[in-house]
Order: C-alpha cells, then structure tokens, then sequence
C-alpha cells in the first residue's frame, strides 16, 4: 500500500458511492429544482403583467395597497367595503331629484329622508295640492327609482305635506294633550 487512503469496504461497490447523493446532496438537489420552478413561473406570471399593461418595462417599486390613489377609487373601495351602496345610490337619487321628477315637481316637493330597512322613501311637500299631486303620481314615481337604483329598493313613497306627522314626545301621553306646548297660557 503506498498511503492513498483507507481502503475501500468491499461490501460496497464503488461505483454506488459515485452515483447516488447523500441526504445533503439530495436536498440541495430539491431546493434548486425548487428555486428554479418558481422563478420560472414568476417571470411568466411577470410577462402576463406586462401583456397587460401594453408592454414595457416598468422601473420603480412595485404597487401595493400602501400606495396613492385618486379620491374616487378610494371613496367607490370604502362604499363596498363598508356595505353603503344601497344609502350611496339613494343619496345620489336624493341629489339628483329635480332631474327624477321633473323641474317644476322639484320645486315644490322635497326628499327628507330613506328608510333603507323598510326601503321607504319620505317626501315633504310645500302645499296640500303637491303633496296630492305628488301621491297621484307616486306609483310611476317607484317604478322610476327602482330603474335607476335596481329592483326593489324603493317599496313606497310616503308623501308629508307642510304640518307633516303629529310629533309625539315619549311613550306615555295624557288623553286630549296637544304636546308639550298645550301647558304654556
């Protein structure tokens, strides 16, 4: 022997040893498989982005929800998150009323108030003669607002004129009381 080394085990073949990797070996294998199957499925993922934007390269950080955006985006996001789409379309038909019911029913007649649970809509007129004016025409009235804000949301239109509901102070009241003002001389 001239001191090459210890000698092989004749148990095992040599050839074995060369041939199969070790558990290190083999881990360090699947890791870079690993690595390269998902860089290869980022760099399609990031030729899709750029497919989408029309091409180019884009430099600069890369957008997420910690970025600037324009005042509409952020209130229409807001809208859904919270749920508000129902009371933010009706607040935009209660905008745009004139454009609804007309310029000279507008003048007289006023949305006060949308009970979204019993999707009810209040309207307080200027005289007895619009408020049954307005009560004539509310059938159409509900057909057209259902249009602009989807089925169902307005089920009626309740129509005030100018003295509007009696207003009642607690639960209790005495018999033939007129309120809280009948005590004053």
């Amino acid at each position: 022997m001239s001191g090459d080394g210890p000698a092989p085990d004749p148990r095992k073949p040599a050839s074995r040893k060369a041939a199969e990797p070790s558990g290190v070996d083999l881990a360090r294998v699947a890791l870079r498989a690993a690595k390269e199957a998902a860089r290869a499925r980022g760099d399609a993922a990031q030729q899709k982005r750029q497919a989408r934007r029309g091409g180019g390269l884009r430099s600069g950080a890369r957008a997420d929800g910690r970025d600037p955006m324009a005042l509409g985006s952020a209130i229409n996001r807001l809208i859904t998150e919270r749920g508000w789409e129902a009371p933010a379309a009706v607040g935009g038909v209660m905008g745009r009323w004139p454009e609804i019911v007309g310029a000279d029913v507008a003048k007289h007649c006023v949305p006060e108030k949308y009970d979204e649970d019993e999707r009810i809509l209040t309207v307080r007129c200027d005289s007895t003669a619009w408020a049954t004016n307005l009560r004539l025409l509310a059938p159409q009235l509900v057909a057209r607002l259902n249009q602009d804000l989807g089925h169902g949301r307005v089920a009626l239109i309740k129509v005030y004129g100018p003295g509007g509901p009696a207003r009642r102070y607690g639960p209790l009241r005495a018999p033939g009381s007129a309120g809280p003002g009948d005590t004053y001389g």
